[in-house]
């Protein structure tokens, strides 16, 4: 495998470039410090709110492309690239279909705050870390705001007793298991792919040109857009089916590894 024609690189956040503590390890920043020697461009795309991705990635924000909320955002240097949050109308189709279904607890994702209803411990314990400018309100009505994502939490399983139920949704809207205890809902082009094509579009890098890393459901639609697609070690089953590679788990420098062979083959190329 030939990585010297690498000119876009995109990784998901949780269980792929986060280790299971939710950080980003410090050999990360220092091959991204490298890989822009190369004029790489970076993307990190996650489910995550803008503000989540940019308190981790705080000290390179200015020099990457971020797609949050699982690709209804796009921001390079402020500057918004791609919006697509979910239309009034079809959020009351979507809230009306999260009402009937018990032990749901939905967060409704706006580009600088999340909003929920439920007082779950655990939920409010979670939203600290990965939605951590939230409040609780009585009423959606309270939410005056473009919401990009419904996302909706389980405290056991959302793929067993969440997304059975929204499975409805899937024809009108992007319908995508995030995590194990988390079933996001967008508009159906709100998703990663096509995030990806639009940055692929705009500075003319074709799939071959186009390296990425995901773990889970929500990933398929941006692997699908790189060729050179990697899933985690610790990757969902669907995830490892549609990639063409593996590289190791998120705990074991998985995306730095072969982020380190992309400057290898790099600086062989120059070289030769």
């Amino acid at each position: 495998m030939d990585l010297s024609k690498i000119k876009l690189i995109v990784t998901d956040m949780d269980g792929t470039l986060l280790n299971s503590k939710h950080e980003v390890s410090s050999l990360f920043f220092e091959l991204f410090e490298r890989l822009k020697e190369h004029n790489i461009i970076f993307v990190a795309a996650s489910g995550r709110p803008y503000y989540g991705m940019t308190s981790k990635l705080e000290t390179i924000k200015n020099d990457i492309i971020i797609v949050a909320e699982n690709g209804g955002l796009a921001i390079q240097n402020d500057n918004v690239l791609l919006s697509n949050p979910i239309k009034t109308d079809n959020l009351r189709k979507i809230i009306a279909v999260v009402n009937s279904i018990d032990d749901a607890h939905p967060v409704f994702c706006t580009r600088h705050k999340a909003y929920v209803m439920s007082k779950s411990e655990r939920l409010l314990e979670l939203l600290s870390e990965y939605y951590h400018n939230y409040q609780v309100i009585n009423s959606t009505s309270s939410i005056e705001e473009d919401v990009y994502k419904v996302a909706l939490f389980h405290e056991e399983s959302s793929e067993k007793f969440i997304y059975p139920s929204v499975k409805v949704l899937e024809s009108d809207f992007k319908v995508k298991l995030s995590a194990t205890h988390w079933v996001d809902i967008s508009e159906i082009e709100a998703n990663k792919g096509t995030a990806i094509k639009n940055i692929q579009k705009k500075y003319k890098i074709t799939t071959k040109e186009t390296l990425a890393f995901g773990d889970y459901n929500n990933d398929v639609e941006m692997l699908d857009n790189a060729y050179y697609s990697f899933a985690m070690e610790n990757a969902h089953p669907v995830v490892k089916d549609i990639a063409r590679f593996e590289t190791t788990n998120n705990n074991n420098f998985g995306v730095e590894a072969i982020l380190e062979q992309v400057l290898r083959d790099k600086m062989r190329q120059i070289t030769n």
